[in-house]
């Protein structure tokens, strides 16, 4: 079985069409800004001191200005430009992360088609979270064959009464909000067809940029017009809550400056607001303090798997199941900022896990 990795890099193209990938610089850049120093970047990435040199000015003579700056008492630091091609492949790697995994998943399942014999592929279709993505890299890693598809709750639940999928990954809020958000799942699901299974509890709330510059103390401050915000994109289940929770603190969604501003995971989010294009974001806290950024609880969730029951029973379900409620991946989960995986793996029953029917 082959694995297929795809990843986002900045190339320089100049006016006769020659190419240059920043990538190698890019690691030298990060390699200089944790060590201060042009020569341990060196070592740290097992290079000569005069090839780093070379390859340094190369490219500083196609972007036309210095990525290295000279500060005496720190030794060598990055220069606005060099700051920012850093951040513009940071960057560019977390908006586009999911999105390449997805793809890369995909590629592999078709090439592995042709490669190998028939295997019995996890089909998951979820809502994008950190606990999903621990879960394919443990699948990976025991050499599960698992095809990937990050896509809102709604069109993954969908993808399930289809036929399309073995698991569909969706989130609801705990306490007040949850009806309202159930009862958007509620249509696709069979309580005799389907059963839950419980991944984890988790936090969402409002991520802020370090020292919370413009003041924000909750979800009212979106209102003011000096805050720009960036969203999930609609029919996500996110977005779902946040509308929710906005207009119940007399917030109209629409009338919050950058609300259609959209990304397509919470890695993406925290990304935005930590570049400094944002002042507020909203979603999981491990994405929050991955870019160094405050995080402000708003919410408590569960985070569910739906499946057809008879199939738990047999591969590849019940490989998954058996994943869940182990210890290496109970504890892998736990380790992520604000989850709580002490139900991971449990069963629950469809009105159970929905709750009562919003009229």
């Amino acid at each position: 079985m082959i694995r297929i990795e795809c990843h986002a890099q900045l190339v320089i193209r100049d006016a006769d069409g020659h190419e240059s990938s920043l990538t190698d610089v890019v690691s030298l850049l990060a390699a200089v800004d944790e060590t201060g120093s042009i020569a341990q970047a060196a070592t740290r990435k097992g290079l000569s001191y005069r090839h780093t040199w070379g390859l340094l000015r190369g490219i500083e003579a196609r972007l036309g200005g210095p990525l290295i700056a000279k500060e005496r008492g720190r030794g060598s630091v990055l220069s606005e430009l060099g700051q920012a091609v850093l951040r513009a492949q940071r960057l560019c790697g977390e908006r586009l992360d999911a999105n390449m995994r997805a793809l890369a998943s995909e590629v592999a399942s078709d090439l592995n088609h042709w490669l190998v014999p028939p295997t019995h592929d996890v089909r998951i279709h979820a809502s994008h979270g950190y606990a999903v993505a621990a879960l394919v890299t443990a699948l990976v890693g025991d050499e599960v064959a698992v095809e990937i598809k990050y896509r809102d709750g709604v069109d993954a639940v969908t993808a399930l009464a289809r036929g399309e999928c073995d698991l569909a990954g969706f989130h609801l809020p705990r306490g007040e909000f949850r009806a309202a958000c159930a009862n958007t799942y509620r249509r696709w699901l069979d309580p005799q067809q389907h059963v839950l299974v419980h991944l984890t509890r988790r936090k969402q709330g409002l991520f802020l940029l370090k020292g919370n510059p413009k003041r924000i103390n909750g979800l009212s401050d979106l209102a003011r017009g000096d805050i720009r915000f960036v969203n999930r994109q609609p029919g996500s289940g996110t977005r779902m809550l946040l509308d929710l929770a906005l207009r119940q603190v007399g917030v109209d969604p629409d009338r919050v400056n950058g609300y259609a501003s959209t990304e397509l995971t919470h890695s993406a989010i925290a990304a935005f607001v930590a570049s400094g294009m944002a002042d507020v974001g909203f979603g999981v806290e491990p994405a929050a303090h991955h870019f160094g950024l405050e995080f402000v609880p708003i919410v408590d969730e569960d985070y569910y798997f739906a499946c057809d029951r008879a199939r738990l029973e047999r591969q590849p379900l019940a490989t998954v199941i058996g994943m869940l409620r182990g210890r290496p991946f109970r504890s892998s989960v736990a380790h992520l900022d604000g989850y709580d995986p002490r139900d991971c793996g449990e069963l629950v029953e469809v009105d159970e896990g929905l709750g009562p029917m919003q009229v």
